[in-house]
């Protein structure tokens, strides 16, 4: 992809794309039925964007994409934090 594309992307975002790239990396082996592993997903996404992720919705999330085999992109993820009450 283009080297400006990425530079729109940071500026943008303020979300390094070299930390982006190494996490899509890290999650196409990943085990999504291993607890421990989704946690570690989620705080690793919630530390690449600056955010706090309270324990509730991080089990919220957590239970969600085990038990109820959602995806774990980072679509659900947004959509989950954007959702949070």
């Amino acid at each position: 992809m283009d080297n400006q594309f990425f530079k729109n992307i940071e500026k943008k975002t303020g979300v390094n794309m070299k930390d982006i790239l190494e996490l899509a990396n890290s999650l196409q082996h990943a085990n999504f039925k291993d607890e421990k592993t989704v946690r570690h997903v989620i705080q690793r996404i919630a530390q690449i964007a600056n955010r706090k992720v309270p324990k509730e919705l991080e089990d919220q999330i957590v239970k969600t994409i085990i038990q109820n085999g959602k995806q774990l992109d980072f679509s659900t993820i947004a959509n989950m934090l954007n959702n949070k009450k």
